[in-house]
C-alpha cells in the first residue's frame, strides 16, 4: 500500500507539471486566467476554428465560480485525474518522424490530432515531410550508394575503404554514377508514406483498448504493422533500388528497363528477394526508435521544461537523430542480409541462400562485425540528412501555410 501511495504521488506530481505547462501555453496574456478568446486562439493555432459561442461552452464546462474565466485551481481540479498523454501542446512540439529522413522509412508514423485531420493540415504535413525526404536523400545519395556497395562487395579479404570505394565508382561510371538508384529511392517516398499513414490509422482503431487514447505499446504494434503493410506494397521498388544502385554502366537504361529485365529473366519472385529480413527489421527499428525517443522526451519534460513544452529545435533534432540512429544500429544486420539477398539474385550462377544460412556464413567467415559492413557511410549521412530534411521541411511548411 505504501509503495502504491508513492507511485500515485509521483504520478500526480508529474501530471500536474504537464497541466501547468498546458495552462501557461493557453494563458496568452499571462494574467493567470484563461478566457474564451484565449481558447479560440489556442484552437486556431492547432488548426481548428470555432465561434465565440462554442468557445464559451468549452469554458463553461471547466469554469466553477461562474466568472467565465478559468484560473489555475479550476484547471487543475478539472484535468488532474485525466491522462496527460493527449495534451495538444506536448504532441504539437514533440513530433519527429515527418521532420527527419535518414533514408530508412521504418519509423512509427506521426500522430495527428482530430482537428488536424478534419482541417486537412495532416496532408500538408505529410507532403512537406515527403519533399524534405526527397531533397535529403538526393543530397546524401553518394553516401547511401557507398553503404550498399560496401554491404555487398566488402569482405574480410576484400576490404573497401571509403576513398577506395568512391574511386572505383568514379572510374567505372563518372560523377553521375554516385546517384545511381536515387530516382526510385525518392519515388517510393510518396506511396510508402501514404500507405503507412492510412494503415496506421486503421490499426490504431483495431488495437486501441480505450477509444481515442493510444498507449505506447499499442502505438508500437500499430506502427510496426503499418510499416510492414507499406513495405509489402512497395517492396519491389526496394529490390529495384538495390539493383539500380549496384548496376554497371549500360546494364539498365532506367527503372522500367530494370523492372522488365528482372521480370523476364527471374520472374515475379525476384521482386521479393530479401523480404523476410526486411520485415523482421521493422520491429527492432521501430521499437528502439520509439522507446529511445519517448525516454528522451520524458526526461527533458521532467528535468528542463519550465514555462513551455517546446524544447527548441536543437533538442528536438538531437532526440530524433539519436533515436533513429539507435534504431538503425539494432536493425542494421537485417538490412545488410536483405541487401545481399537482393544483390545475389542478380548474379547468374550465384548461390541463393536463405536468411539463416547467409547470417551463419557471414559470421563464420567475417565474424560478428561482418554484419555491420557499410555502417560508417550510413552513420556519416545521418547529420547532413537530418539537417537538409529539417530545413526543407520548414520551408515547405511555410509555403503551404502551416502555422507553427
Amino acid at each position: 500500500m505504501f509503495y502504491f501511495l508513492i507511485e500515485f504521488s509521483k504520478y500526480l506530481k508529474d501530471h500536474e507539471k504537464k497541466l501547468r505547462l498546458t495552462f501557461k501555453s493557453l494563458d496568452k496574456n499571462n494574467d493567470g486566467r484563461i478566457d474564451h478568446m484565449e481558447v479560440r486562439q489556442s484552437l486556431a493555432d492547432l488548426g481548428m476554428d470555432i465561434n465565440q459561442e462554442e468557445a464559451k461552452k468549452i469554458l463553461q464546462s471547466i469554469d466553477v465560480d461562474g466568472t467565465m474565466t478559468v484560473d489555475w485551481n479550476e484547471w487543475k481540479a478539472h484535468f488532474l485525474f485525466n491522462p496527460a498523454t493527449n495534451l495538444q501542446e506536448i504532441i504539437r512540439y514533440w513530433k519527429h518522424s515527418t521532420v527527419l529522413d535518414i533514408g530508412d522509412s521504418l519509423t512509427i508514423p506521426d500522430e495527428f490530432t482530430e482537428e488536424e485531420k478534419t482541417t486537412g493540415i495532416w496532408w500538408k504535413q505529410l507532403s512537406a515531410g515527403a519533399m524534405a525526404g526527397a531533397v535529403s536523400r538526393t543530397g546524401t545519395a553518394p553516401l547511401d550508394r557507398m553503404k550498399v556497395f560496401m554491404q555487398v562487395h566488402s569482405t574480410k579479404s576484400n576490404k573497401i575503404s571509403l576513398v577506395g570505394g568512391f574511386k572505383q565508382m568514379l572510374k567505372e561510371g563518372g560523377a553521375a554514377s554516385l546517384w545511381r538508384g536515387n530516382g526510385i529511392n525518392v519515388l517510393k517516398i510518396a506511396p510508402e508514406t501514404a500507405i503507412k499513414f492510412m494503415a496506421y490509422e486503421q490499426y490504431k482503431k483495431l488495437l486501441s483498448s480505450d477509444r481515442g487514447k493510444v498507449r505506447t505499446h499499442e502505438r508500437f504494434i500499430a506502427g510496426s504493422l503499418a510499416g510492414a503493410t507499406a513495405q509489402t506494397a512497395i517492396y519491389p521498388m526496394e529490390v529495384m533500388k538495390t539493383r539500380l544502385t549496384l548496376r554497371k554502366t549500360g546494364q539498365y537504361t532506367g527503372m522500367f528497363d530494370c523492372a522488365k529485365k528482372i521480370l523476364q529473366k527471374e520472374g515475379v519472385k525476384a521482386f521479393y528477394k530479401g523480404y523476410l529480413p526486411n520485415i523482421l527489421g521493422i520491429i527492432p527499428y521501430a521499437g528502439i526508435d520509439l522507446a529511445v525517443y519517448e525516454s528522451l522526451k520524458n526526461a527533458w519534460l521532467a528535468n528542463y521544461a519550465k514555462d513551455s513544452a517546446n524544447p527548441g529545435i536543437l533538442v528536438l533534432l538531437g532526440c530524433g537523430t539519436m533515436s533513429s540512429t539507435c534504431g538503425q544500429l539494432t536493425s542494421y544486420p537485417l538490412a545488410l542480409i536483405r541487401t545481399r539477398m537482393q544483390a545475389a539474385a542478380s548474379i547468374e550462377g550465384a548461390e541463393q541462400m536463405s536468411m539463416n544460412r547467409m547470417v551463419k556464413k557471414i559470421v563464420e567467415k567475417e565474424g560478428f562485425f561482418g554484419l555491420y559492413r557499410g555502417i560508417l557511410p550510413n552513420f556519416m549521412k545521418v547529420i547532413p540528412a537530418v539537417s537538409i530534411s529539417y530545413v526543407v521541411y520548414e520551408y515547405m511548411r511555410s509555403g503551404l501555410g502551416i502555422q507553427k
